[in-house]
């Protein structure tokens, strides 16, 4: 029998607790003092736990960091694998219409329950309380020091502990020759201080592109107006895969948004040509030709200064230009960012290259594991973070039974 300590009792700690069964001796090591907050508030207390796309090259697309590392992870255990792991111990799951996947309770204490239930059948302790501050080799294991004293011993260790938020906290990493990549937030929105366009706030448009000025990253997708600024999922794509971007210029940035998803400027000039030839005595404020929402496409036309009466055909050279640029290049200035409601996601982390993707094992420290967002790699939103979870966690569990049952 192998004594396992696991780090952190959230999503990927807990779940590798739940699948290495009772032949071992499982202990986890919590710092606060409840189990899987993350996984409770999820989805709005729903727990979005994974994603309806189970084509392996197209999933690993919706992680901004990590590609190298999930292409061998989530082909040994991916959404599929997750679904039936859930669904073999009596939770029921939902495919929502934006391919989300939840419980069909509608309650993420389904999916807690089940791991836990889980873990407590197959005899997992669990210790409260309990902040590590340092892991030693001590033999053919490891003797682990907590903040709070009372040392433990194990043959191996997955680390779990969530993000590495404070890197400081972590020297015994390093000092074992680990790399740790600088946290930075990875799922927010854009604050927009002073900007008239949050009088929209609840205006929303179903497909827009989203382009930080300057640089390569451009999303696609649906986006919220908010009485802060601009969210919903093209804006928080962005924010994931220009995290770091994002957070080098201090969330200073110009936000391009083209309201009208793809559409260049050259393909809207001719476009305007035809409604001046075919609908020049109508309004351009009853006629719509785009089908925005009328609240937005008031404050465009409001906001460059069209007036009530302005027909199609009178459209100055100018005004059609300044209309042109707001719908396909519109200019805002983003200063600062909002946590997206619970959906607290970090890039960073301990560095790929130190862990082998096969098994979860470090490169660096032989008999340490690691699970979850402790690693460099995040998702954007819609179930794939937890997936990640799941999936490095059943990993590590895989391994660390196989390594132990050949040293029995």
């Amino acid at each position: 029998m192998g004594r396992i300590a696991i780090i952190g009792a959230g999503a990927a700690g807990c779940f590798a607790a739940a699948n290495i069964g009772k032949e071992h001796e499982v202990t986890v090591f919590e710092k606060s003092s409840k189990p899987m907050q993350k996984v409770k508030v999820s989805g709005g207390g729903r727990c979005n736990l994974t994603h309806a796309c189970f084509d392996i090259p197209e999933l690993v697309k919706r992680y901004p960091r990590g590609q190298s590392l999930l292409k061998r992870s989530l082909y040994q255990f991916g959404p599929r694998q997750t679904i039936e792991w859930f669904e073999s111990r009596g939770v029921a799951v939902k495919e929502e219409a934006d391919g989300r996947m939840f419980p069909t309770s509608d309650n993420s204490q389904s999916i807690i329950d089940c791991i836990w239930d889980q873990m407590m059948a197959s005899g997992v302790q669990v210790r409260y309380n309990r902040s590590l501050i340092n892991l030693l080799p001590e033999g053919d294991g490891f003797r682990l020091q907590f903040s709070e004293g009372a040392d433990a011993i194990a043959d191996k260790v997955i680390l779990a502990p969530g993000s590495i938020l404070k890197p400081e906290q972590w020297k015994w990493l390093s000092a074992t020759g680990h790399t740790v990549q600088a946290p930075a937030p990875s799922l927010f929105t854009f604050n927009l201080p002073g900007n008239a366009i949050t009088r929209l706030m609840g205006v929303s448009v179903p497909v827009v592109s989203v382009r930080l000025a300057g640089t390569k990253f451009k999303e696609e997708g649906p986006i919220l107006i908010t009485h802060w600024g601009l969210s919903g999922p093209a804006v928080l794509k962005t924010s994931a895969y220009a995290a770091k971007a994002l957070q080098d210029c201090q969330y200073e940035a110009t936000i391009l948004v083209n309201w009208l998803q793809d559409m260049t400027a050259h393909e809207l000039l001719e476009q305007f040509q035809e409604l001046r030839q075919n609908q020049g005595k109508a309004s351009i404020w009853t006629r719509n030709p785009f089908e925005l929402p009328r609240r937005l496409w008031e404050f465009l036309l409001e906001r460059i200064g069209i007036p009530e009466q302005q027909r199609w055909a009178e459209l100055s050279a100018t005004m059609q230009q300044r209309l042109i640029q707001s719908l396909v290049a519109d200019a805002y200035s983003m200063k600062g960012k909002t946590t997206y409601k619970e959906e607290f996601v970090t890039c960073g982390g301990i560095s790929l290259p130190d862990i082998n993707p096969q098994t979860m094992e470090s490169r660096k420290l032989p008999g340490l594991y690691v699970a979850g967002e402790a690693m460099d790699v995040d998702g954007i939103t819609g179930g794939y973070n937890f997936q990640h979870a799941w999936s490095s966690a059943w990993i590590a569990a895989q391994s660390i039974k196989q390594a132990l049952s050949g040293h029995s």
